[in-house]
Parts: C-alpha cells; sequence; structure tokens
C-alpha cells in the first residue's frame, strides 16, 4: 500500500467509528433486561420442570362422601384435612402424581383384591370425570404429553404386593388397568417377601418372589422396594434387569428408621440406574423425631403390660386405656422437624450417587408432614432451596422429574427388549 493513502483511510475510520457512536434519529437502543432475581429464577424453573411425586394416598379420600378432588381443601396432617386435591397441585406446580393403591397388609386374598379394584376405580372414574384438567397416565410419553397439554398427569402404584393374591395372572390384570409399580411389601410380609416391619420370615425373596420380579420386568412396571426388608432388596436388586424405585423411602444416615435406605443400599441401587424418592414423613426424615417416638412406644408397651398385670380382666380395660393415655399425655413434647430436613436428605443422595438417583415421593395423605411442608403448595421451596445449595438448573429438573421419567422409559425399554 503507497503511504499517500494512509491518512485518508485513517480520516475513514474515524468518520464510521463516530457514525457508529452517534445515535440515528428514531433509533433507540433496547435496553438490557434486569438480572433474574433467585425468587424469579427458582419460580421459572418449577413452572418448566415435570415436577412428578412417586407417592400419595389421597386415593383413600376419593370415596368419602362430599369429598371433591377438584375442590380446594384445608391444608393439614392427617384425618379430615388433606395434603392434597388439584387446585393445590395446580398452585405448587405438581404436575404428575402416582396415587397409591393401598390396602393394609393384614387383610388378604379375594378381600384386598376387591378393595383394590375398587381403588384402581375411583382414580380411574375422577380421570374419566374431568378430562379437560385430568389425564390418565401409563408411560412416561403420557406424562409428557400431559404437561404439554396444561394437564395433571394420574398414574397408580401399587402399594403391598399381597394385594396380587399370589397370581402372576392378577399382577397381569392391575398392569392392563394402568398399576405402573408394585411395592413388592408393605408394612407386613406376604408370602414370598419380607417387609421391613416385621419378622423376617422368608430371608429376602422366596422363589416365587422371584418370578414376581421378573414378570414386572416383563410387563413393563417398576419393582418398588420402598417398605421391603434389606435382604428383599438386595434380592430383587440381584434378580431385575431394569432399575429398581424406592417410591417413597428416605436416608438412613439421617434418620435410622428401618423404612429408611441404608447408603450401602443407595450406591447399589444408582449403580443399577435406579431411583430414591425422598419421603416427606417427619419420622423417617429426623433422626431425634424418630428416636424420641422409638423410646416412647416402647415406654407405653411396656406400661401396657404392666397395667395388664396389675388390672387384669375386660372389666378393667377402661380403667388400663385411661392410665396408660394419662402417662402419655405427661411425657414431654416430641421434637419437630423442618421442611429443610427433606432437602438434606436429597443433599445426602446426590453427594453419594449424584443427582441423577433422587427425587420425591412424598407419602402426601399417608404421613405427618414436617414443619412448612404442610401441603403440596409448599412443594417450590424445595426447588428454591436446591438452587440456593448451588444446585444447577439441569439438576433441579432431574431432581423434581426428569430422574423419574428416565427410570420408566428404562423399564418401558428393558420389557419390549424380550424376557429375561
Amino acid at each position: 500500500m503507497r503511504l499517500r493513502f494512509l491518512p485518508w483511510l485513517l480520516v475513514a475510520g474515524a468518520l464510521v467509528t463516530l457514525d457508529a457512536q452517534t445515535p440515528r434519529r428514531g433509533r433507540s437502543r433496547t435496553p438490557a433486561p434486569p438480572p433474574e432475581s433467585p425468587a424469579a429464577r427458582a419460580a421459572r424453573i418449577h413452572r418448566d420442570a415435570i415436577v412428578i411425586d412417586t407417592h400419595i394416598d389421597t386415593t383413600q379420600k376419593l370415596g368419602r362422601a362430599g369429598w371433591d378432588f377438584m375442590a380446594r381443601h384445608a391444608p393439614g396432617q392427617l384425618g379430615a384435612a388433606s395434603h392434597v386435591d388439584g387446585p393445590r397441585m395446580r398452585e405448587g406446580g405438581l404436575d404428575a402424581a402416582f396415587f397409591s393403591i393401598h390396602v393394609p397388609g393384614t387383610v388378604a386374598g379375594s378381600e384386598a383384591v376387591k378393595r383394590a379394584l375398587l381403588q384402581i376405580d375411583e382414580v380411574r372414574q375422577l380421570v374419566a370425570k374431568h378430562p379437560a384438567d385430568l389425564l390418565f397416565a401409563a408411560t412416561a410419553a403420557d406424562v409428557r404429553a400431559a404437561h404439554k397439554a396444561g394437564k395433571i398427569a394420574v398414574l397408580l402404584g401399587m402399594e403391598g404386593g399381597h394385594m396380587i393374591d399370589d397370581s402372576l395372572s392378577l399382577l397381569r390384570d392391575y398392569q392392563r388397568l394402568g398399576v405402573r409399580y408394585l411395592t413388592l411389601t408393605h408394612a407386613v410380609n406376604t408370602s414370598w417377601a419380607d417387609s421391613s416391619g416385621d419378622t423376617p420370615a422368608h430371608q429376602g425373596l422366596t422363589e416365587f418372589g422371584q418370578d414376581v420380579v421378573r414378570e414386572l420386568n416383563r410387563l413393563g412396571l417398576m419393582v418398588d422396594v420402598s417398605h421391603v426388608a434389606d435382604t428383599t432388596f438386595w434380592d430383587a436388586l440381584a434378580v431385575s434387569r431394569a432399575p429398581l424405585l424406592a417410591s417413597h423411602s428416605s436416608a438412613r444416615a439421617l434418620s435410622g428408621h428401618p423404612r429408611n435406605m441404608s447408603d450401602e443400599m443407595i450406591q447399589a441401587l444408582a449403580a443399577k440406574g435406579g431411583l430414591i424418592q425422598i419421603n416427606f414423613y417427619d419420622r423417617y426424615l429426623d433422626d431425634d423425631l424418630n428416636k424420641t417416638i422409638t423410646a416412647r412406644r416402647l415406654r407405653l408397651s411396656a406400661l401396657g403390660r404392666e397395667l395388664e398385670e396389675k388390672y387384669p380382666g375386660s372389666t378393667n380395660a377402661r380403667r388400663r386405656k385411661d392410665e396408660l393415655a394419662a402417662a402419655e399425655s405427661a411425657m414431654s413434647p416430641l421434637p419437630t422437624a423442618n421442611w429443610q430436613r427433606i432437602v438434606d436428605h436429597i443433599d445426602h443422595v446426590v453427594k453419594l450417587v449424584g443427582a441423577a438417583h433422587v427425587g420425591l415421593g412424598s407419602d402426601f395423605d399417608g404421613a405427618a408432614m414436617p414443619e412448612g411442608m404442610e401441603d403440596c403448595t409448599q412443594l417450590p421451596k424445595i426447588t428454591e432451596a436446591l438452587l440456593e445449595r448451588g444446585y444447577s438448573d439441569r439438576d433441579v429438573r432431574h431432581i423434581l422429574g426428569e430422574n423419574l421419567l428416565r427410570v420408566m422409559e428404562a423399564v418401558e425399554a428393558a420389557a419390549k427388549s424380550g424376557s429375561p
């Protein structure tokens, strides 16, 4: 380049720079949006996520005269008050829930089957009556479709293997009706599996119990290991081709109740792609509360035996009952659990096995909730707390529901891959 052109190039460059810095008439710059506040970020993530709860006991309320799922009810612990209904699910951003089909384990045979079928029908009738708001979901794709359509996804989980009445044929019937997980036991043993709440009878799964797990895999139903004895868990883990689900359990390292899972169990569950859904039951969350309740029950049980000896016979039944009640009321108040303990349990699992293996299984309408988690409208607080603890947007979305959808898809894929 000849030097005689250099001054003109410098002048031209200066003019272009000056023109770029001078606002043109009629043109205004769009101001940069203000930074998103932590509360706004949490609200956005919770709103956009698919929030799934793998265990609510609201099914037990559907048959009550005058109780309407689509009406708003007062929050509370148990009894007439409730934790979940349609309007509060909307407010709390709860997009999908597994309605528990629950019959006490002490009810067996045809009576248990009859009650289970009635509950399934009540849930399906609820959806049929409210098609604009609810969608019955049987697959992960159904849940995503419900969310896209702005509807609440309603799913079915069966809480207790005794309801199959020792019949794989009946298990297949439940699958056809839309049940998508089977909790192998509830609080007592079945004839083929040991429960965490009972004296061991089988040392895990019997041969038929192993067949149940294989059939669940073949049918595309999740094998749920909440409520089972540790030996049953290890047997189910060894037999299952698909990831296992603990639909409503917490971490035993933080609260020592046998219903919770040990770190070793959580690690083994995660190693096979499984998922633990944290239970909100205050006793399962807080070890001080759990120990106090355990000690209190032992004392009251011992006192009951003493009173039986001191005041024997049916004529003294009222006296024994009154003295037992008086002794209980004189005991110190129970410690309280705060809702932040839910996040502590999530955090414990994440530090142990990563954010891909934990989610929410509240036990709403079936257990006493911690302070601050009075009903499902309080769920956004969990999202906000996770973000405050440094969780990424992606991890929070996975904990809220994507992890469960992944497990559902894996179980569905295992079923399509053929027999074991």
